[in-house]
């Protein structure tokens, strides 16, 4: 990975978790369950790992696609395909976390996270990719 490449995956990584943590953050806060740091905390940490997993999926497969190790396919800012398997894996396995933990998975509770972590996931992928080709277009 050359120096630009790293800096945008260190990038996407802090979008990805800014993201998870304001969901987490509305989430509590709209349900009045306080925002202490180990109840945000504990409401985080499975859709972090299910992020960190997704993350951990799409490097692999570019790792196994690439016949040039350093020289990979990884890109996690993306909106395709990485970016939507980050979404995914951040909500199925969180989800599955959270009920291995005794934390509730409500179908409505499982419906609002996919698509808010869908918004905010997705949406600073497509913010970045339209603001690209903005200054590729020279507009």
């Amino acid at each position: 990975m050359n120096g630009r490449s790293a800096a945008t995956t260190v990038v996407a990584a802090g979008c990805d978790v800014l993201a998870i943590l304001v969901f987490v953050i509305i989430g509590r806060f709209n349900h009045h369950d306080g925002l202490r740091p180990t109840g945000i905390l504990s409401t985080f940490w499975p859709f972090a790992l299910g992020a960190v997993l997704g993350w951990s999926l799409c490097y692999v497969v570019a790792q196994v696609r690439s016949s040039d190790l350093l020289h990979h396919d990884f890109r996690p800012e993306s909106i395709w395909v990485d970016g939507m398997v980050i979404w995914v894996a951040t909500v199925a396995i969180g989800m599955v976390l959270r009920q291995q933990f005794g934390q509730g998975i409500a179908i409505s509770f499982v419906i609002v996270a996919t698509i808010v972590l869908g918004l905010f996931l997705l949406g600073w992928r497509g913010a970045r990719m339209a603001m690209l080709r903005r200054r590729l277009s020279g507009a």
